[in-house]
């Protein structure tokens, strides 16, 4: 465990902004990728962001419950592997049936 005054040094800003610059990422691989693991990284990555930006508040901001930024985690993180799980099931569905996995080329309404 980090002691104390090593957790104190960083700035809110800080961890602010990299909760942007991973959200920013994340977004443009969901966006940006044709390949159906890409987006889901993509996902998994802007989950991440605004676990990091729940936990910085939490940890910065005095409130009359200290502990609502972690059971939000907690909560995303669940979201997210559930998330994760069923998509990663459809993907290898579409995988069997169609062989790709590719986004533009999946037009599942049409089989």
């Amino acid at each position: 465990m980090l002691p104390e005054v090593l957790l104190a040094t960083v700035p809110l800003e800080h961890v602010l902004i990299l909760g942007a610059i991973l959200f920013a990422i994340g977004l443009y691989l969901a966006l940006s990728k044709r390949n159906a693991i890409g987006v889901l990284m993509g996902i998994e990555l802007m989950l991440n962001a605004v676990n990091v930006t729940l936990l910085a508040f939490s940890r910065y901001v005095v409130s009359p419950r200290p502990l609502d930024g972690q059971v939000f985690a907690i909560f995303v993180i669940t979201v997210a592997a559930g998330e994760a799980a069923v998509a990663l099931a459809l993907a290898v569905a579409i995988y069997r049936h169609r062989e790709t996995v590719n986004i533009d080329e999946i037009d599942v309404l049409r089989w």
